[in-house]
């Protein structure tokens, strides 16, 4: 069946993948292509992190020809949504990374258009004073 992945910032269409049971099981690329990890002996790695797979557990994260992407979200503590009727996964970030990002005192990276609709970003406004305003309509 195929599935729609969203990982993070990666939303990806149309993934070939087995969900059943809670579990999404996909081929080595496709988990490296959907979620930016690989699948190696020493457990998953992304960029420079490796997370060591459990040995008594190792049935539950690595078969033949493919790994599971939501064995690997749970033991990284991510939360996980299924919409089974629509074919669509969304993993969201682990409550450790969120608590870091929360806590940095780093605002996160937007784009917004000025009234010409020139695009600006906070992130070139870095090592400067910025007065943000925002309203709302409620």
């Amino acid at each position: 069946m195929t599935v729609d992945i969203i990982y993070g910032e990666r939303v990806t269409q149309g993934v070939d993948a087995d969900a059943t049971g809670g579990e999404l099981w996909l081929k080595p690329g496709d988990l490296e292509r959907v979620s930016g990890w690989t699948h190696e002996v020493r457990g998953f790695c992304r960029d420079e992190v490796c997370v060591p797979v459990p040995p008594a557990r190792k049935t539950e994260f690595v078969r033949e020809r493919s790994c599971n992407l939501a064995a690997l979200a749970g033991l990284l503590g991510q939360p996980m949504v299924v919409d089974a009727k629509n074919h669509a996964c969304c993993f969201g970030e682990s409550p450790d990374v969120r608590k870091r990002a929360l806590t940095s005192l780093d605002a996160p990276d937007f784009s917004l258009p000025d009234l010409d609709g020139e695009m600006h970003s906070l992130s070139h406004y870095r090592d400067k004073k910025v007065f943000l305003v925002s309203w709302a309509s409620w």
